[in-house]
């Protein structure tokens, strides 16, 4: 086992890593292991966690940013124990301080905390010069979270299995987003019981990605996209937190292309015309009072990469 003394020190690596939201989300009945089939199409969005490593005796991590008081800082938090997978994966013992700054909503269905452990991932990797290959990272990434192999690749893909398994999705274009946001999380647990609940006696077949979703990312038709987004999971999110269905409506009236809540929610996800269309989206989510918070991105974007790795002759991206 490597010691820290023989690692290199005083060194930092800033990664960045996007936020995403699911195009479209089919959900299949819950398995024995307690895990449901998906068929999603995700896209990765440019609202962006920076994930800061620094050499250190010990693994800790702080945080800051939006909601910064929500996330954990014990071993609990994703991007520490993504830190203490990749050290006993590399046979290292070695500490890290890592450093999250947070602008994808938390517990808001846009993946914020599978960002983090992805961006740790690399960082981490750059860090300690552990060299581990792309592909046994992506085997990581799934023992940490569904999400978080799709955080390493970024752009726009077909997640299947628990979300985990990934094929690159044909797409042309960039599509323009604008968010609502709610100050209050939902527990992604909670979503999926009570879809669970909503569907109980149903029949229902293995979850496949949408042929016409599909066929609008290969011509980069942004009208037919937002004609085709769809998730499963919305009706559980409106059972749960029914004031979702203001920015739904605020957004339609606004003339999104297509409007959803991404992934279990509560963050509602509206497809513009253009960036400008999305400021005017967010602008009448701000007058009509349906969101804590508003924000636009565009997609889609590459995964974690790095963006500055001081201390070392390398920097550059993945």
């Amino acid at each position: 086992m490597t010691s820290l003394g023989q690692l290199r020190t005083d060194r930092e690596v800033r990664v960045r890593a996007p936020g995403k939201v699911n195009l479209s989300l089919r959900v299949g009945t819950r398995e024995p292991d307690g895990y449901h089939p998906l068929a999603t199409v995700f896209q990765a969005v440019s609202l962006y966690e920076e994930v800061v490593a620094r050499t250190a005796s010990t693994r800790t991590v702080t945080v800051s940013g939006e909601q910064a008081d929500l996330v954990p800082t014990d071993p609990t938090n994703l991007a520490l124990r993504a830190a203490d997978l990749l050290a006993e994966h590399a046979g290292i013992d070695a500490g890290v301080h890592l450093h999250l700054h947070k602008a994808v909503p938390v517990a808001g269905g846009m993946a914020g905390g599978s960002a983090d452990a992805a961006g740790a991932l690399i960082a981490c990797d750059a860090l300690w010069g552990t060299g581990v290959p792309r592909e046994e990272l992506a085997d990581l990434a799934a023992q940490l979270g569904s999400d978080v192999p799709f955080m390493l690749a970024g752009q726009t893909a077909i997640g299947t299995g628990r979300g985990h398994l990934l094929s690159p999705a044909m797409s042309r274009g960039e599509y323009y987003w604008a968010f609502a946001v709610r100050t209050e999380g939902l527990s992604t647990a909670r979503v999926f019981a009570t879809f669970d609940e909503l569907v109980a006696g149903a029949t229902r077949l293995e979850p496949e990605a949408d042929r016409a979703l599909m066929q609008a990312l290969r011509a980069g038709d942004a009208r037919a996209l937002g004609a085709a987004l769809h998730n499963d999971l919305q009706y559980a999110a409106l059972e749960l937190a029914p004031e979702l269905a203001e920015p739904l409506a605020v957004a339609e009236d606004a003339g999104a292309l297509g409007v959803l809540v991404s992934g279990s929610g509560p963050t509602v996800a509206a497809l513009a015309r253009s960036r400008q269309h999305a400021l005017v989206i967010a602008a009448a989510w701000t007058a009509a009072g349906v969101a804590d918070q508003v924000q636009t991105a565009a997609g889609p974007v590459p995964g974690a990469r790095v963006v500055l790795s001081a201390g070392s002759a390398a920097g550059g991206s993945d």
